[in-house]
């Protein structure tokens, strides 16, 4: 038996496996997936369990079963690339034929000094509920600040309003709008959505340091009950441990999804070196693209010689539980009609993986 291994049960591996079982993986390969946690979790709706808006098990999916699919829970302290091993705490080995590393992000504090220790994250299950518990302890007329306003930061921002009315949120942007890379008409929706809920944004905003409840916006002191911090990604240490090829930060990946010179070895999702900003849905398509490599690959066929462009519809946002944004094919859709599109495409993939 080959033995193909998925490191991570994030969006990209889901994909992978809804592709492969029930009748289409080879009789010769059995799958070991590897996470921390015995269930696929939604990454895409942390900010809500951090806001304290949406319970936790509403956000989780059950992994699939199959006879040749085994799971491995607990946490990954080495991937020994030249040996094809994974190494798991107590000194767990997993030998892999292939390996599929799909283990996401954690937060990137660009050596903000301070940042890594005095913020909160939403990049874990387990980050968002320490985050919950941060945010909805606070006393009435408590300070937030919300460092980063991408999709994270401005999905978290809305969200604690509607959950926390008595609260002071500050929403702090590097660029000069929201969504400055989209179109203008989203970006002023979004502004006016947060100037009528009492949501501060503060723009072109530099955060050079951050105290035990201040952060420094330029040279401003800020004085803020809680900070959460939104502000960009990286590849998990144990991936960027492997010493594997970066390119802009992310693990260097040929037009197959594999690694260089190592055909055995793909990478998928927010670890994986892309023209796109990491998201589920390129973790989906990345995944695509690598299982009908590694079907050839098994079966002794070519590999095409140029690999379909990746495509990406679109991207969805919420404000709140009633209104929120789409951009789809030079689109916009905003208000109520958004929120539904969001909620019924979450509905669906819950469905259709639960």
């Amino acid at each position: 038996m080959r033995r193909l291994v998925l490191l991570g049960g994030g969006y990209g591996n889901m994909r992978v496996l809804s592709r492969l079982l029930p009748n289409n993986l080879p009789e010769d390969i059995e799958i070991i997936l590897v996470d921390r946690t015995p269930f696929h979790s939604l990454k895409t709706e942390f900010y809500a369990l951090a806001a304290g808006t949406t319970p936790e098990k509403e956000i989780r999916v059950n992994f699939p079963q199959h006879e040749r699919l085994s799971k491995e829970y607990g946490e990954i302290v080495k991937i020994d690339i030249e040996n094809k091993v994974v190494v798991l705490e107590e000194n767990r080995e997993i030998a892999y034929d292939d390996l599929i590393i799909g283990l996401g992000c954690e937060d990137n504090y660009h050596h903000v000094p301070g940042a890594d220790e005095l913020t909160y994250s939403i990049q874990t299950m387990a980050n968002s509920r320490l985050t919950y518990n941060a945010l909805g302890g606070l006393p009435s007329g408590s300070t937030v600040a919300i460092v980063g306003a991408g999709l994270s930061g401005i999905e978290l921002a809305s969200e604690l309003r509607e959950s926390r009315e008595d609260l002071t949120i500050k929403l702090f942007d590097r660029g000069p709008r929201i969504l400055k890379d989209f179109p203008e008409r989203l970006s002023n929706y979004v502004k006016k959505w947060f100037d009528r809920h009492n949501v501060e944004v503060i723009a072109q905003s530099n955060i050079t340091k951050v105290e035990d409840k201040i952060l420094y916006n330029h040279e401003e002191k800020i004085v803020a009950d809680a900070i959460v911090w939104t502000a960009g990604i990286q590849p998990v240490k144990v991936v960027r441990d492997t010493g594997l090829e970066l390119d802009k930060g992310r693990i260097a990946v040929t037009q197959y999804m594999n690694v260089p010179n190592d055909e055995h070895v793909y990478i998928v999702g927010d670890c994986a070196a892309s023209q796109f900003g990491p998201s589920a849905q390129l973790a989906e398509e990345q995944a695509e693209h690598i299982v009908k490599v590694i079907k050839l690959r098994w079966s002794n066929q070519s590999l095409p010689e140029k690999m379909p462009e990746i495509k990406l519809k679109g991207f969805m946002g919420a404000l709140g539980k009633k209104q929120g944004f789409v951009y789809m094919a030079d689109t916009t859709v905003t208000g109520r009609i958004a929120r539904l599109m969001k909620s019924g495409l979450l509905w669906m993939y819950k469905r259709h993986n639960g």
